[in-house]
Formats: structure tokens, sequence, C-alpha cells
């Protein structure tokens, strides 16, 4: 990987003298967003169903979804070993003909990696964030439908999967690589060599004491009653100190999440970018910045610091953040290849345009529709002005 993961190659020369030094670690080229879609070069045989937990209008969509996969489509299909237990779905009658063909996985034991050609979720924007967790390496390609409450990550309907279903199967989609941010803790205990051990292994398995997060890690000062003390590294370079509740780091993705609601701008996913977004920061001046991806932020609490700090990702895994310890957060080499249901732009804007109301207010009347107004007074305003005009003269 480069330092860099998505962004463009510059132009190499600068007029007839001045060109980039050739450089072994050069940002590469990709291709341009939209040009992304999706591609099988062996029809899928497995997928893994998530849905959403605890909501009974899902039961029937699951059902309808998961035999016409089986029957249709001849495909193995897998869910979380939970889903079985639910009493209300072995209540259906369909489901109890089914059951016993789907194949099972528990979180948190089972690893997933390179047994799985394909994800539907079904529900809200939880169901992706599960889906990215229980991957900590390569993504499947995610078909999401909205049955949740927001939605911003789910553009598909479920009222004719058959046909979209279809058509994603047969390789006719669009793709939103949505990144990840890679994200490490080390701790003042841990011994030097440990340490070095550590930064060793995480070359060869990036997977190793890392977790990747598809929204934002969050730091922020937990019970404590006084202000967040954070030191802030960018590649080595000390930035700034984060006085204040906390602070957010977040991807493109996660830019309309906790991190707009702080006051952060909303950014396109397939811009390559790391948004850093303080909360409440006890200071006028301190705005939410943007950083190119791939670079690394380290993140400590001050030595002057009156309290620790605790920090969660994506709203899970919760843990202190002690004086002397660090995390590492950085652009994962893994995205999240999402199914567009149109296009990358439109999706975008709809999504803004439902789970927001981004922009929406009462148009401005046009002149035509104020031509009454106009009409009624204009003529009397106008000989009103003349007349007054004579009588200066």
């Amino acid at each position: 990987r480069t330092r860099s993961l998505n962004a463009p190659s510059p132009f190499q020369q600068f007029g007839p003298c001045g060109r980039i030094m050739k450089n072994s670690a050069m940002v590469m080229q990709i291709q341009d967003p939209a040009s992304q879609r999706l591609t099988w070069y062996k029809p899928p045989l497995t997928v893994l169903v998530i849905k959403k937990v605890s909501d009974a209008s899902v039961l029937a969509p699951f059902v309808q979804l998961v035999i016409w996969l089986l029957h249709e489509k001849n495909m193995v299909v897998w869910v979380e070993s939970a889903v079985l237990e639910d009493s209300l779905l072995n209540e259906d009658t369909q489901f109890r003909d089914i059951r016993d063909k789907l194949v099972t996985f528990k979180d948190g034991r089972d690893d997933l990696t390179d047994r799985i050609d394909f994800i539907v979720c079904l529900g809200g924007d939880g169901t992706l964030l599960y889906a990215s967790l229980l991957f900590q390496q390569s993504v499947p390609p995610v078909m999401a439908f909205h049955l949740g409450s927001l939605g911003f990550l789910t553009p598909f309907r479920f009222d004719n999967f058959q046909e979209q279903l279809t058509s994603v199967l047969e390789g006719h989609a669009a793709l939103t690589l949505r990144s990840r941010l890679r994200c490490v803790m080390h701790r003042k205990s841990e011994k030097r060599h440990q340490a070095k051990h550590m930064d060793a292994d995480e070359q060869t398995n990036p997977v190793h004491n890392s977790i990747l997060v598809l929204n934002e890690v969050v730091i922020d000062r937990g019970p404590s009653p006084y202000l967040s003390n954070i030191d802030l590294f960018l590649d080595g370079k000390y930035i700034t100190s984060v006085q204040g509740d906390g602070l957010i780091v977040s991807t493109p993705t996660g830019s309309t999440a906790y991190a707009v609601a702080a006051g952060a701008s909303m950014i396109h996913p397939s811009v390559p970018a790391i948004m850093v977004t303080p909360i409440c920061p006890h200071s006028l001046s301190f705005r939410p910045i943007v950083v190119p991806a791939g670079v690394e932020l380290k993140i400590s609490v001050s030595p002057e610091s009156r309290n620790t700090s605790w920090v969660s990702f994506d709203g899970r895994n919760r843990q202190e953040l002690f004086h002397g310890d660090s995390l590492r957060v950085t652009t994962s080499i893994y995205p999240v290849p999402s199914i567009c249901a149109q296009d990358q732009i439109s999706d975008w804007f709809a999504s803004l345009a439902d789970g927001l109301h981004w922009n929406v207010r009462k148009r401005q009347k046009c002149l035509d529709e104020l031509s009454d107004l106009t009409a009624s007074g204009s003529e009397d305003t106008f000989d009103e002005f003349e007349n007054l005009k004579l009588y200066d003269v």
C-alpha cells in the first residue's frame, strides 16, 4: 500500500524544467470512482443475510428473502446463530421448513474470512456497521435494504427485491468503496520488546491488535467532570491539543453521523479523506479539519490532563485511555464495497434529502405568482413618486 489510499496520481512534469522526484512510495493512480462497478469472475454461491434484531417487521421480509435465495437461486445461506433462537421467527411455518438448510455462525467465535461471496442486510444502518465489524479484512459486496429508521447506508427498497438481487448477481451494479479506519491501541504497560514484536507482526498481519471502523472512533472524557485534554499528532508531528468534551475521527461515511451533529461538513464517501472533529471545544476558533487519507493520526492523553479519556469504535468496544497510552488511526486498505441502488451521486444526495432533510425549505415565489401584488399598487406608487419630483422642482 502507499501512504494515500485513493488519491489520484498528479501530473509528473511542471514546465520545461520541473518534475516530481521519482519515488518508489509515490501515490498510486486509481480509476474514476464513478467507473467502479461490481463484476463476478464466477457465480456467487454463498450469501450472508443480516437482519435487524428485535424488530418484528423484518421477520416476514427475512423469510421471504431466504426462501427465494434457497429455492430460486440455489445459494448457500448463512445467518447468525442467534437468528434461529428468535421465538417469533420459529412460529412461522415457512421458516420451520427451511430452518435446517441454513448455515449458522457465532459472532466472535467463527471466522467468516473467505467463506462469504455476498452480503444482504435487512434493516437500518446498524446492519451495515455490523457487517463491517464481522469482516476485519476483505469485505464481500454488501447490498443493504432499507427496513430501519434512518437509512443513510441502505439505498434499496424491498418491494421488488427479486429483480434488484437478480441484477446484482448478474454483475449489473455500481459500487461505493466506503473506506474504513484502522485503529490500534498502544498501552504504556506493554514492554518495549513486546511492542516491537507487535509492530513487526502488524506488517504481515494487519488485523492483529487492530479494530476497523466504518463510521468513527470517538475519544471523550467519559464520566469525568473535567475537560478532556488530548494531544493530536499527524504523521509523528504535534498538531494541537483538544480541550473540550472530546474528539471524533471519522471516515467520509461517518461524516454524516456523529461528526455532522458536532458541526462537521458532510463528505461524499468516495472522497479519500479523514475528518477530525472536536466535540464542544473550549475554543471559538477550533473548527473541524479534513486530512488526506493514509496519514497516521496519533491521539494520546496530555501529561497535564486532569483525567483519563475513553475510546469507542463505531459505538462499541468502549475502553479507557490512560496517561501514557496512545491510539493510532489511519486509513485501512480494506474498504466496504457498498452496492448502489442507482449510482454514487444519486444515492448519496437521496440519503441526505431523506435522512437529514438537507436544504429543505419553502421555495421563493416567482414573479408570475406575485403579479397580482405588483399590479394592485405599482401604478399608484409610481404616480405618487412623479408628483413628489414635480413638487420638489
